[in-house]
């Protein structure tokens, strides 16, 4: 069928079109986990550029991350974590908390939330009466998040669960919540992506943003083996959401790559 129109809130649209100015140069990029990458000052990773890695990014970091003290804090205190390489980069965590507030969320779910640094940059824009639905698995990691969430003063606005996300979503949709949320961050186990992504879209009401994380998976999405169900399912989804006529999407190479997608 044939595409709709851009239809989403007026602030909505002129964000996206900045972002796409501002990203139109073409970078491929690798999240910190990922070998396509290396650490700048402080543990935040940078991103690799085709031609000219290190100067140029760190350039970019330097004249526009705006960082708050205690994110600063949980960031360095994850960089030394044995797994620390698999938080979110810190300028796309910061771009999720200028699209959340941009939109004026209210309700946000957040799918994978490791030590809780994107979780601690949505909070701090979120009003006070705002909320994260925060889907984990594993609560040591959560654990390291915790006191420093408390020591923004936004632990009030995070609502940890701790069990598989697809049953945390289901028990959202079941009690009533569908399209009552604004944003949804997804960037936990690939295999399930789709499936976080389809419930995700209940959830959010007309005019409110998933962001997938991941999505250029350090450019096997560009030959995908059969045998590695990530990758497939990461590479599926993207081609999913090419021709998906329930949103607009704007594909950026920032950190390991993210999908916007705007539900219309």
């Amino acid at each position: 069928p044939e595409m709709p129109l851009f239809s989403v809130p007026k602030e909505v649209a002129v964000g996206t079109a900045m972002l796409g100015v501002a990203f139109a140069t073409g970078m491929l990029a690798g999240k910190q986990r990922q070998p396509a990458t290396h650490t700048g000052a402080g543990g935040c990773t940078l991103p690799f550029i085709i031609g000219k890695s290190g100067p140029l990014w760190q350039y970019i970091l330097d004249h526009s991350l705006r960082e708050h003290p205690i994110l600063k804090k949980l960031r360095l205190l994850t960089a030394d974590h044995p797994w620390g390489k698999m938080m979110v980069s810190c300028d796309q965590a910061q771009l999720m908390a200028n699209l959340v507030k941009l939109i004026k969320a209210k309700k946000v779910i957040e799918i994978g939330v490791f030590t809780g640094y994107n979780t601690l940059n949505m909070a701090l824009v979120l009003p006070d009466n705002g909320s994260v639905i925060a889907c984990d698995i594993n609560e040591d990691y959560v654990k390291i998040g915790k006191p420093l969430w408390k020591e923004a003063g936004v632990e009030h606005k995070i609502d940890v669960r701790i069990k598989p996300a697809i049953q945390t979503l289901d028990e959202l949709l079941a009690g009533g919540e569908a399209e009552t949320f604004d944003f949804a961050f997804i960037d936990a186990d690939k295999e399930s992506c789709n499936e976080y992504y389809e419930k995700c879209l209940r959830l959010i009401k007309k005019g409110g943003i998933i962001a997938i994380d991941n999505v250029l998976w350090s450019g096997r999405v560009l030959k995908p083996r059969k045998d590695d169900l990530a990758t497939q399912s990461i590479h599926h989804l993207n081609e999913k959401l090419l021709r998906d006529t329930r949103v607009n999407i704007s594909m950026l190479p920032m950190g390991d790559g993210v999908t916007l997608a705007f539900k219309l």
